[in-house]
Parts: structure tokens; sequence; C-alpha cells
């Protein structure tokens, strides 16, 4: 098919910034969509019809489609397809309909602001996303550059700094870059005093280095049991890292964490991958709470709580690639109707403390196949003035995959 719909990426230069192919397909449209602010950017050469962004945005996407085959233009800021609206279209077009014009992209800039090498940095966004999202990429010595919801996101980033440990971090806001009202604030975590920045901002962190207590964790499986709020509902640390490489967590793959506790296999398959999906099913009340507070606290304000018993608060749900059950195998129905659910090709993993739960787990075996592992841990702790091995329950581990 023949591109008929072109997104061009514009900086905060406006219409001279742009090069000749995008000048010559505003010159050619018939309608112009962007925000109000790019549609000032625009000549009156341009005649073009302009239609500001609806509210609700998805409004927009029936009025796009009534146009396809005429000459349309998205104006969207900086590289379209990174973090931006051309990466959101191509949910909606085949490729083969569109054709981008990008512009140096809002980290290119910051970048080149900092001198920053670039394929060094963390590249995030919480531009209508959870700022929380920000708490797993707190790290020592790490570099991010991150584009902004508004202009209070740069003193809440700083006050979370600050309450992770991270103090020190230095901190700077880079407001509307590459045009007449570019300016920059520099700070520390710690001793931030701007209230609030320009909208139009990217902010810059250099973490720099932590306190001896700073919450920073590895993004690899087997996170500190102290890591999480629990009543002892918890999969240990070291059978955790063990069940999560049975699980095996892929980009883009959803989770069901069945029995999900204090939330501990959901959050840390998301921390796996920043496209992993995870769904956490409890019906504890109070687990439920741990479960929001940890999620947010670790990174993955993302994972979905679905509150309910299981099997019953499983229908309805998006089809998962992988399930954990970390307690239920016994539960009437619960086995079969995650089996059922699961995709072919899909992964489940089910821990058994008890007997008669690791009898559940021979059976199911017996019938569809898969591995056991028993898993024994013991700790090194004191005994009066010497250390002993403490041992653990042990833990069966059973993996299966579902036939294709």
């Amino acid at each position: 098919m023949t591109p008929w719909l072109t997104i061009i990426g514009i900086g905060e230069d406006g219409y001279g910034g742009l090069g000749e192919n995008a000048r010559d397909a505003l010159s050619r449209a018939t309608t112009v969509f962007g925000g109000k602010r790019h549609l000032e950017l625009l000549p009156e050469s341009v005649k073009a019809k302009r239609i500001a962004w609806p509210s609700p945005f998805s409004d927009v996407y029936p009025t796009l489609k009534a146009l396809r085959g005429e000459n349309v233009v998205v104006l969207a800021s900086g590289d379209p397809m990174h973090f931006g609206m051309g990466a959101t279209l191509t949910r909606f077009f085949d490729r083969s309909e569109m054709h981008v014009l990008p512009a140096p992209a809002s980290f290119s800039l910051a970048a080149a602001a900092m001198g920053w090498p670039i394929q060094h940095l963390h590249l995030l966004s919480v531009h209508g996303r959870p700022v929380e999202t920000l708490f797993k990429s707190f790290t020592p010595g790490a570099k991010l550059l991150i584009l902004s919801n508004d202009g209070a996101t740069p003193a809440q980033v700083a006050r979370m700094l600050t309450e992770s440990g991270f103090g020190a971090a230095r901190l700077t806001v880079l407001e509307h870059m590459g045009g007449e009202a570019e300016h920059r604030v520099d700070g520390v975590a710690q001793d931030w005093d701007h209230p609030r920045s320009a909208d139009l901002n990217v902010l810059t962190v250099d973490c720099g280095p932590a306190t001896p207590d700073a919450r920073s964790y590895s993004t690899l499986a087997g996170l500190p049991d102290e890591a999480f709020e629990n009543d002892g509902q918890l999969t240990k640390r070291d059978v955790r890292a063990v069940t999560l490489a049975w699980l095996g967590p892929r980009a883009g793959e959803l989770l069901w964490d069945v029995g999900a506790g204090c939330g501990s296999i959901g959050i840390e398959w998301m921390r796996a991958h920043p496209s992993c999906r995870a769904m956490a099913i409890e019906a504890n009340a109070k687990r439920q709470g741990f479960i929001e507070r940890n999620s947010k606290s670790l990174g993955v304000p993302d994972l979905v709580l679905v509150q309910g018993e299981a099997p019953p608060a499983l229908l309805g749900l998006a089809e998962p690639d992988a399930i954990f059950i970390g307690g239920g195998v016994t539960d009437a129905g619960v086995m079969d109707a995650c089996w059922k659910a699961l995709k072919p090709g899909g992964r489940l993993v089910a821990n058994a403390v008890t007997i008669q739960s690791e009898i559940a787990l021979i059976d199911w075996r017996n019938r569809f196949g898969g591995h056991l592992t028993k898993l024994n841990v013991s700790q090194a702790l004191p005994l009066g003035s010497f250390d002993a091995w403490r041992a653990a329950l042990p833990v069966v581990i059973y993996s299966v995959h579902k036939p294709v």
C-alpha cells in the first residue's frame, strides 16, 4: 500500500527546523493532526485542515481511519518511534501505510547537552506512566534520561531518590530544548528546592554513590526477602530464584501469579524485562495491600492485582504465557483451570511444601509429563557461640510445558 499517513517529528525550533521532505508532506497534506502547541508552530502557508488531539485521545483513531487514502500528516515530538506517537499508531495501522520522518529526539538532545554517551544511559519515560517505575533504575553509578510527565516530575524524582538512599544524586532539568525558551536547572536530590519546572522537560539523573542502606537491587531473580513487605507468606529468596529460572520470563509475556501472597514472583517476573506483564491473583485483603505497596516500591506499579480466589477469579483474564501456582495445588479445580487457560507452548510452574501438595504434583506429572525438582536449602545460623546449619522445609518445584 502507498503510504498516506506521514508522521513528522518536530522540535522546539518548529517549522524552520524541518527538512525538505517534511515540508513537502505538509504542503500536500489535506489534514494535519497534532497537539495544540505543535499546530501553532506551523505557518499560514500550510493550508491543510488542523485537528488538535481530542480527549480522550482514543477518539482520534476512528477519525484517522476514515481519512485512509488521503494525504494526512501527524505532528509528534522529536523521534515519533521512541516513546512517541509513531509507536502508538503502529498498533492501529500497517507499517506500509505510514511514512515516518523523525527529528532529533529529546533523549539525543539531552545526551548532547550533558556530554553523556547515549549507549551507556538508561532511557526512561514517565509521561503518562506511573513515576514509581523509576525505582528499579536507581542503582549506584547509573545515569538516567527521563522524559517527564510535567513540571512536577523533577521535584518528585528528587524526593524518591532521597528516600531511596540516593540523596547525593545530581539532577539536571533541560527545558524546551532547541527552542527560544531553552533553560537548564542543576541541583542535588537532597537539596532540590525547585517546586516546579516547565512542563516540557527532560530530567537527567546521575545517581552517583548510594548510602549503605540504599534501596537498590539487581534486576536478576532472587531479591533479598526483606525487599518485600510480607506476613511470612513469601517464596523465599533461593527458592524464588530457581522458580523464576523455571518460569523463564521473556519480553512481552504475561504471567499469572496464582495465590500471590506478597507478590514476589510476579514482581520479579516484571523486573526481568520492561515489557513483561503479570497478574497477581490473591484473595487475602491484607496480602493484597502488600502486593500493591511492593509493586510500587520495587518499580513495577503496572502489575495487575486480581482480588479473589482461584479458580473463579481466573475467569475472563487475559490468556497467560506462563503460570505460577505458589499455593492451592490441592484446591479443587485450580490446577485444571490454570492448565486450560495456559497458552499452547506456555509454562506452568507450581511449588509444594506439604506431602499432600507434593502428591498432587506427582500425579499431575504422571498425567502431563514435566520435571520435578526437590530443593533443600540450609542457612548457617548461630548455635550458642558457634554456627550450625538450619534447614528450611524442602520445596518441590514442578515445571511443565503445555503441548502446542
